[in-house]
């Protein structure tokens, strides 16, 4: 009989099996997501260099008076539009998107989405 895994080390394979192949390049970075049951963090990274170019997440000072009262899903929406602002600035257009492990519905959908209406392509 096989050994069954908790949810967080579940998760933690499928992240690493799908980083095997999911690398960021200076031309198109990944975008990583990260939620906690109460907060959502998002970069975007540059493999290659190793580089974090642009980070936004539901504890940014800027972002906190603008996310109070709202729901999770919402505040994931609103963290992916400013992220998608901030690599807009910088000239980064597509990325990657590297859900690390975690099911393409809820947050993490809110958050793509947002990051979509910002402009971002992926």
């Amino acid at each position: 009989m096989g050994k069954k895994l908790s949810r967080s080390k579940a998760r933690q394979r499928r992240h690493l099996r799908v980083r095997k192949r999911v690398i960021g390049t200076p031309a198109r970075p990944r975008l990583n997501v990260f939620r906690s049951l109460s907060e959502i963090y998002a970069q975007v990274i540059d493999d290659e260099a190793g580089n974090t170019l642009v980070s936004a997440s539901s504890i940014d000072n800027e972002l906190r008076k603008d996310l109070s009262g709202k729901t999770k899903t919402e505040q994931a929406e609103l963290v992916g539009q400013t992220l998608a602002k901030r690599a807009k600035s910088l000239g980064i257009d597509q990325v990657i998107f590297d859900r690390a492990g975690y099911r393409y519905i809820g947050r993490v959908k809110a958050f793509a989405d947002g990051a979509r209406e910002g402009g971002l392509q992926f």
